[in-house]
């Protein structure tokens, strides 16, 4: 969103450093032509896991400054190596919407299977990517859930809960993680049904790895 102006502008105050227009309008088109060649490189066929979140920042557009998503991927080949896979400047606030085209996108680049993809629990965004690759396996942010799980215990149960809590999500095996679960809703259950209640509901997208 910065106009070549502002960016020698920006150089001088953050630097010292004197760019010329002419040679940032230089940096820039060449800089771009390697910007949309990686944007468009072919992927390998498999990603075991794939990381999907988005990143709020403020982006200048037509002179008015707004808060736009950005939408990340990051992979995990078959070797093991990461690579982010792109990003993708969306209009406005995060939507499941935006999600399914960045899906669609990675099919279209090469893509042609997903063991699991790791993501929050935003409305619609698991129905997207398995519209695309129906074959995933969801692993829903367990960090996301935590947060979200919080936000209805008091502050005076809180550290309680939470030693409780971590019982599930740290256990070795889905057996034992499901036996706590059974207990923090035998312990808590009165008192914070509403928390409990979310990681019983989504406990398939929660348990995956």
């Amino acid at each position: 969103g910065m106009s070549v102006r502002d960016i020698q502008e920006t150089l001088q105050e953050l630097y010292g450093v004197e760019v010329s227009p002419a040679t940032l309008s230089a940096i820039t088109d060449k800089v771009w032509e390697l910007v949309e060649a990686w944007q468009n490189r072919v992927l390998a066929n498999v990603y075991p896991i794939i990381y999907l979140d988005a990143i709020h920042i403020k982006l200048r557009r037509e002179g008015k400054v707004e808060n736009i998503a950005v939408y990340t991927v990051l992979g995990v080949d078959v070797e093991g190596h990461r690579d982010v896979l792109g990003h993708w400047v969306g209009e406005g606030q995060e939507t499941s919407n935006f999600w399914l085209s960045v899906i669609t996108d990675l099919q279209t680049r090469g893509v042609k299977d997903i063991f699991i993809a790791c993501m929050d629990g935003l409305s619609g965004f698991k129905e997207a990517v398995l519209a695309v690759f129906p074959q995933t396996q969801i692993q829903r942010c367990v960090i996301h859930q935590i947060r979200n799980s919080l936000k209805y215990i008091t502050w005076t149960d809180r550290k309680a809960f939470m030693i409780d809590l971590k019982e599930v999500y740290q256990a070795a095996t889905r057996e034992s993680a499901e036996a706590h679960l059974r207990q923090l809703d035998e312990k808590w259950g009165d008192k914070y049904a509403i928390a409990i209640r979310s990681w019983q509901n989504n406990w398939e997208d929660l348990s995956t790895f």
